[in-house]
């Protein structure tokens, strides 16, 4: 059983920065696509990026494209979004996710989420 664990959260002026950190246990870690998804206020959970479990590559939403960058560190057991040039658009819980698949973009179901760290920026 795979536990994501979130960090990094917290509130912002708009044009910050924030790094997120989703540590990662109970699993074989460079077997997991990872992936960020943020969910705002009275809206429905979104993709922000994700990261493959074999060449790193990366994926984004068009929203974050540019300003955020998803990475990984194996020796960690860790998985990052540094957001920067952060906009009031971005508030919202961040959540983790791993799947032993390619995780899907959207309605996504991933094998294991985390519980999320709370985003805030101001404007």
């Amino acid at each position: 059983q795979v536990q994501l664990v979130e960090s990094g959260g917290g509130l912002v002026q708009a044009g910050g920065s924030l790094r997120l950190s989703c540590a990662a246990s109970g699993g074989t870690f460079s077997r997991y696509n990872m992936g960020w998804f943020r969910q705002a206020p009275g809206k429905e959970r979104e993709f922000v990026a994700t990261i493959s479990r074999t060449f790193g590559i990366t994926d984004y939403a068009d929203s974050v494209k540019g300003r955020f960058t998803i990475s990984r560190d194996k020796a960690k057991i860790t998985a990052y979004l540094q957001m920067n040039s952060l906009e009031p658009e971005d508030t919202g819980v961040y959540y983790c996710a791993a799947d032993s698949d390619s995780i899907a973009t959207i309605d996504p179901r991933p094998d294991y989420w985390g519980q999320g760290t709370q985003v805030t920026v101001s404007s």
